[in-house]
């Protein structure tokens, strides 16, 4: 596989990465979506600080992650019973 070395820019500071030329696309959506959201907590909360806007694009996120994985085990939890009933059938 080919490495690429990029820049990604977050909150006005670059980060150099080396990574796989097929992660490039979703690394930068990442980046960009990052920094959307940066920018609609500042706009909302009128926060400057980017520490404290980077926590709450964290804390965000993170309860986005934890609502998916929750869904996921519900909906494997729901195909585990079908498998079950038509096994049992």
């Amino acid at each position: 596989m080919e490495t690429l070395s990029i820049k990604i820019k977050i909150s006005d500071r670059e980060y150099p990465l080396k990574i796989e030329a097929s992660e490039e696309e979703g690394i930068r959506k990442t980046a960009k979506l990052i920094n959307e959201k940066l920018k609609a907590f500042k706009d909302q909360f009128g926060i400057e600080d980017k520490q404290d806007l980077l926590a709450m694009v964290l804390f965000e996120t993170m309860v986005d992650v934890e609502k998916y994985e929750t869904s996921l085990g519900n909906i494997e939890s729901f195909l585990d019973e079908q498998i079950s009933a038509q096994e049992s059938s």
